[in-house]
């Protein structure tokens, strides 16, 4: 059973910096693919834009909107996915979601859903950005 859950949301003025976690289990023997996705508000679930993602080798992966500002790292001793963020905009606002599912080749984890399924998805962080 796959679990995966967020932390480190919060509110933080522009130009202010928040690490996200996410804390993940289940894949003992298995290659995986995580990525970052957020959903702003007043976006629909299926207008979740994927931003970083890192699969169980290491490779990463960014969306054009946050190379150079969001950086995606892992700790695989805690099974433990950050994303660092900097120079945050109001319009990095939105929920931010841990999502995961099985790499079946490598190459594949990118922040979309072309290649990979995410069949499982955290409860998801709240990051706001005031100007």
């Amino acid at each position: 059973q796959v679990q995966l859950v967020e932390s480190g949301g919060g509110s933080v003025q522009a130009g202010g910096s928040l690490r996200l976690s996410c804390a993940f289990s289940g894949y003992r023997h298995s290659r995986y693919c995580l990525a970052w996705f957020r959903q702003a508000p007043g976006k629909e679930r299926e207008e979740r834009e994927g931003v970083a993602s890192i699969d169980s080798d290491g490779t990463t992966s960014y969306a054009e909107s946050v190379k150079g500002q969001f950086t995606i790292s892992q700790d695989n001793a805690k099974n433990i996915v950050y994303l660092q963020m900097s120079y945050l905009k109001p319009e990095d606002t939105a929920m931010y979601y841990c999502a995961s599912d099985t790499l079946l080749a490598p190459g594949l984890c990118r922040p979309s859903q072309e290649h990979v399924g995410f069949s499982y998805w955290g409860q998801g962080t709240q990051v706001t950005v005031s100007s």
